[in-house]
């Protein structure tokens, strides 16, 4: 469970594979031989508390950023040495499911759908009507193309972000905490969705999240992050099942364990006292 290496078996569908990779910012240690692959066809998820480097995790792979050694690929090309040509055509194969949904509020649902198409595409007007109106209706809301984001809900505005992600047929779809703020019957929708997607469509998911619960629904992969590295990996009921304190800690929600509570600062009565720095 715990192998962070993949077997001879798994390594031939490797989408995505990240190896010792180290990455920092204003020094300090995002990634430590940080080492994770995806596999073509599965739910993998990215799992760990807020700071672990999730979303960072994400602008590595997509080629926002770079490790400073070590190694990340997608589909065996190594992402630090791409051009910024090969770069745009490799995001052109991924779909991207935006934290806060990142919607276009000055035009409404149809045209936050469309607007992928527009901008990579010169297809006629009837085929990307019905590339937008079959992509909304798989996410229930064909019935909403005319509303402007404002009108929408929290949980609709994330399914036509959704819609907008596949549009363009990706062979990877990401989504960056898809769950952020959603309401119990709206989380239910979205995982029901992530699921559909990825087997309708045969494309590999990428999840990052921090909700155990919905992650353990819909992940084959699990991949927990802390301290700059992969403490555990498995299926999530393996990592329900694991000793270590880091994974009992998370997957418990338990307050007290190897994740601090506070931010390492100075002595407090010296700091209070005005003695230190």
């Amino acid at each position: 469970m715990n192998s962070n290496q993949p077997t001879d078996s798994q390594a031939g569908d490797a989408v995505i594979e990240v190896r010792d990779a180290h990455y920092s910012v204003g020094g300090r240690k995002i990634f430590d031989g940080l080492n994770i692959t995806a596999r073509r066809g599965r739910i993998t998820a990215f799992m760990g508390p807020s700071g672990t480097g999730k979303t960072t995790l994400l602008r590595l792979i997509t080629g926002q950023v770079v490790a400073e050694s070590g190694s990340v690929k997608v589909w065996g090309d190594e992402v630090s040495r791409m051009s910024s040509q090969e770069l745009f055509a490799l995001r052109r194969r991924m779909g991207m499911l935006f934290q806060n949904g990142a919607l276009l509020t000055d035009e409404d649902v149809y045209e936050n759908v469309a607007f992928p198409l527009r901008a990579h595409t010169r297809l006629p007007e009837s085929l990307v009507r019905q590339l937008v109106l079959t992509k909304l209706h798989a996410v229930g809301l064909r019935g909403a193309a005319r509303l402007t984001p404002a009108e929408l809900s929290g949980g609709m505005a994330r399914r036509v972000a959704l819609a907008r992600a596949i549009v363009m047929d990706p062979d990877i779809l990401i989504y960056d905490e898809p769950f952020v703020g959603l309401d119990p019957i709206s989380m239910g929708v979205i995982c029901r969705l992530i699921k559909q997607m990825n087997e309708a469509l045969g494309i590999t998911s990428i999840v990052v999240s921090h909700d155990v619960q919905e992650l353990s629904s819909i992940a084959h992969d699990s991949f927990l992050l802390s301290g700059g590295k992969v403490v555990a990996s498995g299926t999530p009921e393996e990592l329900s099942r694991s000793a270590l304190p880091e994974v009992k800690q998370f997957m418990g929600g338990l307050d007290d364990g190897p994740v601090p509570f506070h931010y390492p600062a100075p002595d407090y009565a010296a700091d209070l006292l005005g003695e230190s720095p």
